[in-house]
């Protein structure tokens, strides 16, 4: 199992995530902002749990993030 967690509040919008895992991460038509498909909200984060699979496409969007504000640990 994998964690992601998202700092959504502090998101530029730039695309680089969805650009590296475009099955987790879409842009939000709303505000621009970048969203975690399936990621629940915990106060100022949002959180999902993932299959073992996701783990290199999610690593190379955190890694690709200009502000860093997405983390990827195996759990």
């Amino acid at each position: 199992m994998v964690q992601i967690i998202q700092y959504r509040n502090k998101c530029i919008g730039c695309n680089a995530c969805v650009e590296a895992a475009p099955h987790r991460w879409v842009m939000s038509k709303k505000d621009g902002k970048c969203i975690l498909v399936g990621g629940k909200q915990k106060k100022d984060l949002f959180i999902a749990h993932v299959p073992d699979f996701e783990l290199e496409e999610n690593q190379k969007a955190a890694e690709a993030c200009p502000v860093n504000i997405i983390q990827v640990k195996k759990i």
